[in-house]
């Protein structure tokens, strides 16, 4: 009785100084104070307003450049983006009120969408773009070895195969779905029980046929990769709930 009852408690995660200078600045962003093209402070006047490091800093914008909402730029410094300004509150803020049904067909539509981003990615990807892939899977190792989440570092690692499909909607779409599907795994701990270190494995797999140019086979790993996602949202539809 004890071991059940103990499952229904959820670990306290303390929120990190670089969350809380995102927030900050997507209230700046949503509330119209920061508009597209508006720069940024320097980070090391970020880091002294806020009284934090510049590490801090430094990491908060790197994730909020993941999410398409900043952009650094050479000789100009870091600069809100057009994308992704209006699905911040309106698009994201649906995807979080979905029905467990529509949640469902959502993650259904990321399936879709990384299966032909992977194809696409295999048959127009750069040397570039392969430097880039392996960067974010080397990060995602490096977070799996020390047995830490790797939310973002996966998250990273799907969107530098979608900026290798040479397909920007493509992209612009994956950047609305993922984080909120991410987030409900996360929630969840459904990356328990080594799924971190099977994803590693497959992660590898689907470089490989992008690297070999091999589209047909690319297209089949990812979908293989994301069946955990798809069995859990169809567990979802079928009476489960999310909450």
């Amino acid at each position: 009785m004890s071991e059940k009852l103990l499952s229904n408690f959820q670990e306290i995660v303390i929120e990190k100084p670089e969350d809380k200078i995102i927030r900050q600045i997507r209230m700046l962003i949503t509330s119209g104070q920061l508009k597209p093209g508006d720069r940024l402070p320097p980070e090391r006047k970020l880091a002294e307003k806020l009284g934090v490091g510049r590490s801090y800093v430094r990491d908060a914008i790197r994730k909020l450049e993941v999410y398409g909402i900043l952009r650094t730029l050479p000789q100009s410094g870091t600069v809100v983006a057009g994308i992704g300004i209006a699905a911040l509150e309106g698009l994201i803020s649906n995807v979080l009120q979905l029905e467990d049904s529509d949640f469902a067909s959502l993650v259904e539509t990321r399936v879709l969408l990384e299966g032909q981003s992977a194809k696409m990615a295999a048959r127009r990807r750069t040397a570039e773009d392969i430097v880039n892939i392996e960067k974010a899977l080397k990060a995602y190792e490096e977070k799996v070895r020390k047995d830490e989440q790797a939310v973002e570092e996966d998250l990273l690692f799907h969107l530098k195969i979608a900026e290798a499909s040479k397909n920007s909607v493509l992209k612009s779409l994956m950047l609305i779905i993922i984080p909120d599907i991410i987030s409900s795994f996360r929630k969840l701990d459904v990356c328990k029980d080594g799924r971190y270190y099977r994803a590693l494995d497959e992660h590898e797999i689907i470089l490989k046929h992008i690297v070999e140019q091999s589209p047909e086979e690319a297209e089949a790993a990812m979908t293989a990769h994301l069946q955990d996602v798809l069995e859990y949202s169809q567990s979802l539809r079928e009476g489960g709930n999310i909450s």
